[in-house]
């Protein structure tokens, strides 16, 4: 954040701030109306800022960078520096060691999911927005989901709507580390066909 400030502060940068802001939302293919209903900054205060006419402050750049799904620093140029790793806060929720693997608020979200081995737990299926993918790295994991109860063992993935009631633990006790990425947007995975094989006459 010290960084930003920093930028913030250069006039230079600040000059480059407005046409940075203009193509932003032009890629993204938003009106100013629709940026205004996004962010709740008038459609007037929005132009100006894109002109040039209106100073960037913190205030209006925040729900910019939320809006656009960008770094604060992305908005105002600002050169990349210091350590780029996302360094995670574990979470214990649920019997489970969750790690953030991804700073992304509103946004899709990855996860490493660390059971430890112990007595089987009674699944407590819940449901909630979203869309979510898993993958099992090691162990086996149990999904219940819906109607099904499903045995993951290393190397498969699944995928699913959160509304639907699920739970996943580790199968019969065991140990187990999965990813998972979720959409609270219910946004689902787009996963790229394989390449189809090319026969070459000889």
């Amino acid at each position: 954040m010290r960084s930003f400030f920093a930028v913030l502060a250069n006039e230079d940068v600040l000059r480059q701030v407005g046409p940075r802001l203009r193509a932003l939302r032009r890629d993204a293919g938003i009106t100013l109306t629709a940026l205004a209903e996004l962010t709740g900054i008038s459609v007037s205060t929005l132009s100006r800022l894109e002109s040039g006419q209106r100073k960037a402050t913190l205030e209006l750049l925040l729900p910019l960078a939320r809006a656009y799904r960008v770094p604060l620093d992305e908005l105002v140029g600002a050169p990349p520096t210091g350590d780029p790793r996302v360094y995670a806060r574990p979470i214990h929720r649920y019997g489970q060691t969750i790690l953030p693997l991804t700073r992304n608020p509103g946004g899709p979200q990855a996860f490493k999911h660390i059971i430890e081995a112990g007595p089987a737990q009674q699944p407590d299926p819940k449901t909630h927005e979203g869309y979510e993918w898993l993958y099992v790295m090691s162990g086996r994991l149990r999904l219940v989901l819906g109607e099904h109860d499903l045995v993951l063992p290393a190397g498969e993935a699944a995928e699913f709507d959160t509304r639907v009631p699920h739970w996943f633990g580790g199968a019969e006790g065991g140990a187990v580390e999965f990813l998972s990425i979720f959409d609270s947007q219910g946004a689902r995975i787009h996963v790229r066909a394989r390449p189809r094989k090319v026969h070459f006459d000889e």
